[in-house]
């Protein structure tokens, strides 16, 4: 009977609406406030002084997850979404000024820093002019109904879906393609279940390609529409609700998209590691380059298909995934670099004391061993780029501490109107 006098309590408690004052937005996204109770509590659809009334959408024993629901008091940075229904499932940011938003950015970067007791030199907080229509790569769910299957979002704070016909961040081309895409789909009939999710990519040229993830490896054959470069269907395991490619079914079309960055011819595909909004990641590669210049041995570590190595004149590249290294290998050409396909904690022999190190790791961050190996050899620079400032600033702490110093720091918003922050550190062996 306890556990369901426990269960029927949090039901009602998730039902009632709180007010509460927001304090500050923190790394993830959501603004922090207190409930009547003592407990901390993370808002989303939140910013600083506000005063709002939240319904929770889990409440634990020590602190409480919850949306606004009403405004009482606006902050003077809060402004009417572009997507009213659909903004908090892909950027939750949409309802800042985008002053305030890399205001809150630069913030929250000083702060996760701070935990670490890392005091951050100077530095600017790099973006262009483009607040929407930036992002080259989407990811979309599928809901069926009464009209056919549409597109969809994850409703944030719940297991349901809304319909879109696209995303206010992707370009009209991504747009356009998903949703030939999915007429397709529609004009043969099909069921919403046997499809896991519909991705689409463009180049900067707005040329498009489409991946199917199903649920069936004997999904019919459909037709590529006019206005899609390439179209490819990959059988997913249904058993795990992530879209991975359990298996290449078949392609229409060309799949290999191509951009240019700093100079350099790139080829990818749909599913590549490869930057989504390349005019700001340009400005980094741009950076880092300056950085790298005069090195004798640079190797760029969690390479993807070279999209910072190739461009920067590294040596050698490090790549896992198998995709990406043999795209990595096509990019290299008749250049003079070697591609090493293997996780970058079994390629530590890499990492030397001569080398100048460049790493763009996954948001979990340097795998301890990688941590290990700079500490023991000591390469003289290692250049962080990073997706993930809380992860970047554990390593960047370890590497402090064991004798290097942290010599220059920039922000940048790759993902305006969400709440991703990505970091770029220079640290010198001293």
């Amino acid at each position: 009977m306890a556990n369901l006098r426990s269960s029927a309590k949090e039901v009602g408690e998730l039902s009632t609406l709180e007010e509460v004052t927001i304090e500050k937005l923190v790394h993830g996204g959501q603004g922090l406030g207190s409930l009547p109770d003592g407990r901390r509590v993370f808002v989303w659809n939140a910013l600083p002084q506000e005063v709002l009334k939240i319904r929770l959408l889990k409440a634990k024993k020590g602190f409480a997850e919850a949306i606004a629901e009403e405004v009482i008091k606006a902050s003077p940075d809060r402004v009417e979404p572009v997507e009213s229904a659909s903004y908090l499932a892909t950027s939750p940011w949409q309802m800042m000024n985008f002053a305030a938003e890399n205001r809150y950015k630069k913030d929250i970067l000083i702060e996760t820093f701070e935990r670490e007791k890392i005091k951050l030199p100077e530095f600017e907080f790099i973006h262009d002019d483009r607040e929407l229509g930036y992002r080259s790569k989407m990811e979309f769910g599928l809901w069926g109904d009464d009209d056919g299957i549409n597109l969809a979002h994850f409703v944030r704070g719940s297991h349901g879906k809304t319909k879109v016909k696209g995303s206010a961040l992707a370009p009209k081309e991504l747009n356009q393609a998903a949703a030939a895409v999915l007429a397709e789909i529609n004009s043969y009939k099909m069921r919403a279940g046997d499809i896991k999710s519909l991705m689409a990519r463009t180049d900067q040229a707005g040329h498009a390609v489409v991946a199917l993830f199903v649920k069936r490896e004997d999904f019919r054959r459909i037709k590529k529409p006019t206005n899609v470069q390439g179209l490819a269907v990959y059988y997913s395991n249904p058993k795990s609700p992530a879209s991975v490619a359990t298996k290449l079914l078949y392609v229409e079309g060309e799949r290999t998209l191509h951009d240019t960055i700093l100079e350099t011819d790139f080829s990818y595909d749909v599913l590549s590691f490869f930057q989504v909004n390349l005019p700001v990641f340009e400005k980094a590669a741009q950076r880092i380059k300056s950085f790298v210049k005069g090195s004798k041995n640079i190797v760029d570590l969690y390479s993807g298909v070279g999209s910072i190595g190739i461009p920067v004149g590294a040596h050698v590249l490090v790549e896992i995934e198998e995709a990406n290294a043999a795209m990595a290998i096509q990019n290299v050409g008749d250049k003079h670099i070697e591609v090493v396909h293997a996780s970058t904690e079994k390629a530590l022999d890499c990492i030397t004391s001569k080398s100048c190190i460049i790493v763009d790791p996954p948001r979990a961050g340097l795998h301890a061993h990688v941590t290990q190996k700079i500490i023991d050899v000591k390469p003289p620079k290692v250049v962080y780029l990073s997706c993930n400032p809380s992860t970047q600033a554990r390593d960047v702490k370890l590497l402090t501490d064991a004798g290097y110093k942290l010599t220059t720091f920039e922000g940048y918003n790759f993902f305006p109107r969400t709440p991703h922050i990505e970091s770029l550190a220079v640290l010198e062996l001293m």
